[in-house]
C-alpha cells in the first residue's frame, strides 16, 4: 500500500491560527469528517502527518528514509477529481494551485526550496485550499453534501419517528434519502427542512423536540441539540457538542458546548470549548463594511472581502454567561472570558478576566487543571504530548500580549 504524507508547511500553519495551534491542518473537521479521513477515503494508503515541529511528537511524522512517497498539503480540500490527479503523479512531479504546492511525488526533504523534475500549474477553481480560518465555513456546504453522500451511499437510514415535521422532499431526484440516521439516532418532535441540502445525524446523537434545523447539516456522535433551538446550514457539529439557541453557518469541531439561548454564525469553534447561556457573537457590522480579521504571522489585521464573519474560538477556550463578542472576534487557546461588556476583536492565547475588569495571564499549571478536569468527563486523558504543544502555545501567546 503507497504511503502518503498530509504535510503542513510553516505558512500554511501560520495563517490558520490559532485553530491549527493544537492539531494539523488535515485534522480540521469540514463538512462531516476530517478532511484526513475523506483522504483515507477516496485515495486509500498507509496515511502519516508532516505537521509543523513542534506537533510531531503527538501526531507522528513521515518516515524520512522513503524516497518514493506521495506528499498531499493538509489544506487541501479532498474530492475525487483532484484525488485521481494526484494518484497519477510520476516522482519527481508536483502540483501548484495559486502559488502553493498542493502535492508531489518522492522524498521529505524536496518540498524545501521546491527541488522537483517538474511543477505543473493548475488552473484555480482546480481544487479548493483552505487558506485562512474562515475558509472553513465558507467551504462547509459543499463540503457536507459531498461527504453526506459518501458517508450515505449504499446504506440504510434508520426511519424517522412520525412525530417529525420534514419540510421539502424526502428523497433526492435520485432515489437518495435526505435525512439520514446513523445507528442509535434520535429525532423526536423536530422540524427538519432539507429544501436546501441533507442532514445527517450522526451514531448515538439526538436531536430534542422543538428543533428546527435547515440543511445542508451535520449532528456527529454522540452531539444533541437542546429543546426549541433554530440551526441554520450549512452548520456541522462535530461528535460529543450540546448545542442550543440559534447557530448558522458554523463549524465545531467537537466536545465544545453551547447549550442555551443566544447567537453564532458564521462561526469556527475548536475543542473543548464552551459558551454559556445568553452568550451572542455578532457576524455583521453596523455599517455593513468588509470586515478585517486578526491574522498572526502579519501580527496585525488583515484585510478580507467578507461581510459576514462570526467568533474564531481556539482549544480549550470558555465564555461565561452573556458574554458578547464583536464581529470576527478571534480568541487563542486557553482563554477563559467573563463579565459584561466587548472584549477586544483579538485575544491572545492564555487570558483570563473580563472587558471591565481587564485580563490577567493564565498559568499552565492552572490550565492543565482544567483541562484535564474538562476531558476527563469524557473519559479522555490529557498527556505529555499534549501538554508539551501546549507549554509552545504558552510560549507564542506572550509576543501578542
Amino acid at each position: 500500500m503507497r504511503k502518503i504524507v498530509l504535510f503542513d508547511t510553516e505558512q500554511t500553519h501560520a495563517d490558520l491560527l490559532p485553530i491549527s495551534f493544537t492539531r494539523p491542518v488535515a485534522d480540521f473537521r469540514i463538512g462531516i469528517r476530517t478532511l484526513r479521513q475523506v483522504w483515507e477515503e477516496i485515495l486509500p494508503g498507509d496515511y502519516c502527518y508532516r505537521p509543523v515541529e513542534f506537533q510531531r511528537e503527538k501526531f507522528g511524522s513521515c518516515p524520512a528514509d522513503d524516497s518514493d512517497l506521495l506528499f498531499i498539503a493538509g489544506n487541501l480540500m479532498p474530492d475525487e477529481s483532484i484525488a485521481e490527479k494526484i494518484s497519477a503523479l510520476q516522482p519527481g512531479e508536483a502540483f501548484k494551485i495559486d502559488g502553493q504546492i498542493v502535492a508531489y511525488r518522492g522524498s521529505e526533504d524536496q518540498l524545501d526550496g521546491e527541488r522537483f523534475d517538474k511543477v505543473w500549474v493548475l488552473p484555480e477553481g482546480t481544487a479548493v485550499v483552505i487558506r485562512y480560518v474562515f475558509d472553513i465555513f465558507l467551504n462547509n456546504a459543499a463540503a457536507l453534501k459531498a461527504d453526506y453522500d459518501r458517508l450515505t451511499r449504499g446504506k440504510t437510514s434508520l426511519p424517522l419517528s412520525e412525530s417529525n415535521r420534514v419540510i421539502g422532499n424526502l428523497t433526492d431526484s435520485e432515489g437518495r434519502p435526505m435525512i439520514f440516521l446513523e445507528e442509535g439516532a434520535e429525532v423526536e418532535g423536530a422540524i427538519l427542512n432539507v429544501k436546501e441540502g441533507p442532514i445527517y445525524i450522526g451514531k448515538d446523537a439526538v436531536v430534542m423536540e422543538g428543533a428546527c434545523l435547515r440543511g445542508p447539516l451535520a449532528l456527529c456522535e454522540h452531539a444533541q441539540v437542546k429543546m426549541g433551538a433554530k440551526i441554520y446550514g450549512a452548520t456541522t457539529f462535530g461528535p460529543y457538542c450540546k448545542i442550543g439557541g440559534e447557530v448558522q453557518n458554523t463549524v465545531i469541531f467537537g466536545y465544545s458546548n453551547k447549550a442555551h439561548d443566544g447567537y453564532l454564525g458564521n462561526a469556527v469553534v475548536g475543542e473543548w470549548c464552551n459558551l454559556g447561556a445568553g452568550v451572542n457573537a455578532s457576524n455583521l457590522k453596523n455599517d455593513y463594511s468588509k470586515i478585517r480579521l486578526w491574522n498572526y504571522p502579519r501580527h496585525t489585521f488583515m484585510r478580507t472581502d467578507l461581510q459576514f464573519c462570526g467568533l474564531i474560538m481556539a482549544d480549550h477556550s470558555k465564555a461565561g454567561i452573556n458574554c458578547m463578542f464583536n464581529t470576527a472576534t478571534v480568541v487563542g487557546v486557553g482563554v477563559n472570558l467573563h463579565g459584561a461588556g466587548f472584549p477586544r476583536v483579538f485575544i491572545p492565547s492564555f487570558l483570563e478576566g473580563s472587558p471591565s475588569g481587564g485580563m490577567t495571564d493564565v498559568s499552565l499549571k492552572k490550565f492543565y487543571q482544567i483541562a484535564e478536569r474538562v476531558m476527563g468527563r469524557r473519559g479522555i486523558q490529557l498527556t505529555d504530548s499534549d501538554r508539551r504543544i501546549y507549554q509552545r502555545v504558552f510560549e507564542v501567546a506572550a509576543k501578542y500580549k
